[in-house]
């Protein structure tokens, strides 16, 4: 008799062999563990938005923090390289028309005023008693030894190192591409972090003190609260008398400052209120 070979798989174990039975055969409980429900997900979003609505202003602050202490950095480097330049040359790197000016009235010099007064807002600030006007480019040209504007080709009053013969980079900065982004733009001008020109006075009448043409002012730069006559100054500065009233200046022959985050000042608040408040200062 032929012994038969061939076998067959109880119904039992003919379904242990098959595949895993669907999910919407299984129970309600069974298959949420399986993914999110509309309604987690909207949790977690919901989650997820409140964070970074806690954490957005957090960093904008950072943010700022960081380019108030690069507005510091650098304005610390412009008084060291044009204390440089003094040291190398005995004068400020300056154009004869800034120190012409200056002379006339026995005065320093502060570059960007025009650019100030279009900051302040309620248009307070006096126009200056010199003629001549200009921005810190040709202050920058010197210090950093260029000839020649970037964006025109135009000489700068150190053409043929006039002005740095010896030819000394005094200044390193960061160049940008325009006339707008902060760093030293195509037109020369040093701009701040949050791209205003950095504000220049130097001491052309050579008394070893600066008066800057708007925190020379004593309703930017008295301090009400001093018994003192005259007043004293906010964050150092000196106040005197000049034969066009109370002065106050600061002692050291250089002075460099940017408007800082909310790119303005008032002409009319003292230099810890308001917008003024928040300037970045080389005497501060």
């Amino acid at each position: 008799m032929k012994r038969n070979n061939s076998f067959s798989l109880s119904p039992e174990t003919q379904s242990g062999l098959q595949p895993s039975v669907s999910v919407s055969r299984l129970p309600g409980k069974t298959r949420a563990r399986l993914g999110f429900t509309l309604i987690e997900l909207l949790v977690v979003i919901a989650i997820i938005a409140i964070l970074a609505a806690m954490i957005m202003p957090a960093i904008s602050k950072a943010k700022e923090k960081a380019k108030v202490a690069r507005a510091k950095l650098e304005i610390s480097q412009l008084v060291a390289a044009i204390s440089g330049y003094q040291s190398a040359y005995n004068r400020y790197p300056v154009s004869s028309n800034a120190m012409n000016a200056a002379a006339q009235f026995t005065d320093d010099y502060t570059y960007d005023i025009n650019f100030l007064r279009s900051r302040d807002p309620n248009k307070t600030m006096p126009p200056p008693a010199y003629s001549y006007l200009t921005n810190n480019s040709e202050v920058i040209s010197i210090l950093m030894d260029l000839e020649t504007y970037p964006n025109s080709g135009i000489p700068t009053i150190n053409a043929q190192h006039i002005k740095n013969p010896q030819r000394t980079p005094f200044l390193n900065a960061n160049r940008a591409a325009d006339t707008f982004s902060p760093g030293v733009g195509t037109d020369l001008v040093y701009r701040d972090p949050w791209g205003n020109p950095y504000i220049i006075t130097l001491d052309l009448n050579y008394d070893e003190k600066a008066r800057d043409a708007c925190y020379c002012h004593s309703t930017i730069s008295a301090d009400p609260t001093s018994n003192a006559s005259p007043k004293a100054g906010y964050y150092g500065l000196t106040g005197r008398t000049a034969s066009s009233g109370l002065v106050y200046e600061a002692n050291a022959p250089v002075m460099v400052w940017s408007l800082g985050p909310d790119k303005n000042f008032n002409y009319t608040e003292h230099a810890t209120q308001g917008l003024n408040k928040d300037n970045v200062l080389s005497w501060k």
